[in-house]
């Protein structure tokens, strides 16, 4: 189980680079995860300039990578890309770094976006920070499970 403090999430785009910032408790329980920001530049000078940007801000304990996959689980034409990026993070910050599975991350936040009422362009402006809080939520029910599974094997072993 990770130690408490933040999490920062990306969804990795050529365009834009959503992100997602979230806490992780004490006892390695599961905090809340929020929508943080959008880095909108191509360039990875930049992109890695805004990324250290915020973890000198946040400071966190690990970084999550959305990994995308078709819905049958085969590769998609981003996952090389997402897995190069999470390599790079790895090397530049020297942080745990996970792949988190992204199926459907940007639906869903288009469905959220669209639910609160939120114009084309508000909701595009905001899809990709909203995805990668997505991200967070689906690698904190992994903990919550990861957890919940410790605590059941640890009930039937005593």
């Amino acid at each position: 189980m990770p130690a408490s403090g933040s999490v920062l999430a990306f969804d990795f785009g050529q365009k834009r680079i959503g992100v997602a910032i979230g806490t992780v408790l004490d006892a390695g329980r599961p905090g809340t995860a929020r929508a943080l920001t959008t880095i909108a530049s191509e360039a990875n000078d930049a992109r890695f300039a805004a990324i250290a940007d915020l973890i000198a801000e946040w400071q966190p304990l690990r970084l999550l990578v959305g990994h995308p996959r078709n819905e049958d689980g085969s590769a998609h034409e981003m996952t090389a890309r997402c897995e190069r990026f999470a390599n790079q993070l790895r090397g530049r910050f020297r942080l745990p770094v996970e792949e988190v599975d992204e199926r459907f991350s940007s639906v869903e936040a288009d469905a959220r976006l669209r639910g609160q009422g939120l114009s084309w362009q508000a909701r595009k402006e905001q899809l990709d920070a909203e995805a990668a809080c997505i991200i967070l939520q689906s690698w904190f029910e992994l903990l919550t499970a990861r957890r919940t599974t410790s605590h059941a094997n640890a009930h039937l072993s005593a």
